[in-house]
C-alpha cells in the first residue's frame, strides 16, 4: 500500500494585494496629492480669484508665447518625424542604426544640456554668434531661439509612434494601390495616412503636450522674462518666486489641466491605433 506523502512545498504567498498598494501609495505621494494641492491651492480663494489670477498681462503674454511655440513645433516636427518614419520603416541602408540613435538623442540629452548647446552654436560668442550679429538676427532670448529649443527636444515622439504602426501594417496594400496605377502621392494620402492616423495623432499629440510643457531647454536661451520670454512653465517659477502664489497655482492649475486631457486623449488613440494593427 502506497503512503502518500504531504508536500513539504511552502505554500505560495499572493503578495499582489501588497504590491497594488504599494503602487497606490507611491503614485499618491508622487502625483495625486501633490496634483491635488495646485488645485486646492489655485482654487482656495473661489473661482472668481483665480479668473483675476489667470487675467494678468504677464500671464496671458505667457499663454500666447506658448501656444505660439507649440503651432510652429508641432508641425515641423510632424512633417520631420513622418519623413523619418517613411524612410526608416521602408528601407534598408548603411547608418539606419545610427539615424534611429539620432532621432532618440533628445530622450538621452537633458533639456539643460541642449539649452546650452544652442547657447554655444547661436550666442554671441557662440560658433555662428559674429555671423548673426553683422545681420542683426536675433536668436538668443527670444522666440527663435525658445523655438529652436523645442524643436529639439519634441523632435522624436512623431517619428517613435509612426515607425512601429507602418512596419506592421507592411506594405501589400501600398503595392496593391502602386499595381492599380497610383503615384507615390495617392498612395500616400489614399492608402499610408488613413492606415498610420491614429499613431500620427498620438505622436501629435505627445509633441503638443512636451512643447507647452517644457521647462529646461526654453528657460536656458529665453532668459525668463516675464511678459516677454516666458512661457507658462517658465512664469510658473517667475510667479512663485516674486511671491506671486495664487497666479503661480492659476498656471501650474492649467498646466495639470492639460496634462490630464493630454493623459485621456493618449488612452484612446492608444487604443485606437492597437485596434488598427490588429484588423490590418
Amino acid at each position: 500500500m502506497l503512503s502518500l506523502k504531504k508536500s513539504t512545498k511552502p505554500k505560495e504567498r499572493d503578495y499582489k494585494p501588497l504590491l497594488i498598494i504599494i503602487a497606490l501609495v507611491y503614485l499618491a505621494l508622487l502625483l495625486f496629492i501633490p496634483a491635488a494641492a495646485v488645485f486646492y491651492y489655485a482654487f482656495r480663494n473661489g473661482f472668481q480669484a483665480f479668473l483675476e489670477a489667470a487675467g494678468t498681462s504677464d500671464f496671458i503674454e505667457a499663454v500666447r508665447l506658448t501656444v505660439i511655440i507649440a503651432l510652429i513645433t508641432v508641425p515641423l516636427n510632424t512633417i520631420f518625424g513622418l519623413c523619418a518614419a517613411w524612410v526608416i520603416a521602408r528601407n534598408q541602408f548603411r547608418g539606419k542604426t545610427l539615424l534611429i540613435s539620432l532621432i532618440d538623442l533628445p530622450f538621452a540629452v537633458s533639456p539643460v544640456v541642449a539649452g546650452l548647446m544652442i547657447v554655444l552654436l547661436y550666442g554671441r560668442n557662440g560658433w555662428l554668434g559674429s555671423f548673426l550679429e553683422f545681420f542683426d538676427i536675433k536668436i538668443l532670448f527670444a522666440l527663435p531661439g525658445m523655438v529652436l529649443a523645442t524643436i529639439f527636444v519634441t523632435m522624436p515622439f512623431v517619428a517613435r509612434e509612426v515607425i512601429p504602426v507602418l512596419e506592421e501594417i507592411g506594405l501589400e496594400q501600398e503595392e496593391a494601390g502602386r499595381t492599380l496605377g497610383a503615384n507615390d502621392w495617392q498612395i500616400f494620402w489614399r492608402v499610408t495616412l488613413p492606415n498610420i492616423r491614429w499613431g500620427l495623432m498620438y505622436g501629435v499629440l505627445l509633441t503638443n503636450a512636451r512643447a507647452m510643457g517644457e521647462f529646461g531647454a526654453v528657460s536656458v536661451v529665453s532668459g525668463s522674462i516675464l511678459g516677454r520670454t516666458a512661457t507658462l512653465p517658465i512664469f510658473v517659477e517667475q510667479a512663485y518666486k516674486n511671491y506671486l502664489t495664487p497666479a503661480a497655482f492659476s498656471a501650474a492649475a492649467i498646466l495639470a489641466l492639460l496634462a490630464g486631457v493630454t493623459l485621456i486623449i493618449k488612452e484612446i488613440l492608444e487604443r485606437k491605433t492597437a485596434h488598427k494593427i490588429h484588423t490590418t
